[in-house]
């Protein structure tokens, strides 16, 4: 090896070169880029995992606030009739506002899309201030109440306490989940 030209040295070290290039290094660089492009996919996934998870957060939080309305809600507008509860309470704030309860006759319920309309007939004895209670106390109950058709009109044997009577219809709601529609293949064969 000692009698090689210059380039006889230039070409053993181009030949141990290129085998160190196709043997060592291209195969480590190609290796080495696949992971880079494998790191940077799994950093995506990550961003973007992160993203549904902050999105999951935001609908974690709102389906807890709509369920709060929901609560609340289901107070104004609950799911069942409670007639004793409605009677018992209609008649502690008839009696808180000094008024003497008549009649108190629950009529029919009458459907609506999302809800029942459920109206009472009431007629009530008293005085144009205690009406006004009576009125101002039901709009503060908890349940949904709306006074319609009220009719007033002066007692015959009247006393300091009972002037007027006073016919109406307090309407009060009854949420109903609509159910899903039967499909035509279902009423064909029912």
């Amino acid at each position: 090896m000692r009698n090689l030209p210059w380039y006889g040295y230039l070409i053993i070290a181009l030949l141990i070169f290129g085998l160190f290039y196709f043997f060592y290094y291209k195969p480590k660089n190609e290796e080495l880029n696949t992971l880079r492009e494998e790191r940077m996919a799994v950093e995506r996934e990550v961003q973007r995992a992160k993203a549904q998870k902050r999105q999951l957060e935001k609908l974690k939080a709102e389906l807890k606030k709509l369920n709060m309305q929901l609560e609340e809600l289901e107070l104004i507008i609950p799911e069942k009739k409670e007639i004793d509860a409605i009677l018992r309470r209609i008649q502690q704030l008839a009696s808180d506002s000094r008024l003497t309860i008549i009649k108190f006759a629950p009529k029919g319920e009458i459907e609506q899309e999302y809800y029942l309309e459920w109206p009472i007939s009431m007629k009530l004895n008293g005085n144009y201030h205690n009406l006004a209670i009576f009125f101002d106390h039901l709009s503060r109950f908890s349940r949904l109440f709306n006074v319609e058709d009220i009719t007033i009109s002066a007692l015959r044997d009247q006393t300091e306490i009972n002037t007027i009577s006073v016919d109406c219809v307090a309407k009060t709601y009854i949420f109903k989940e609509k159910l899903p529609e039967e499909s035509e293949k279902e009423k064909k064969r029912g």
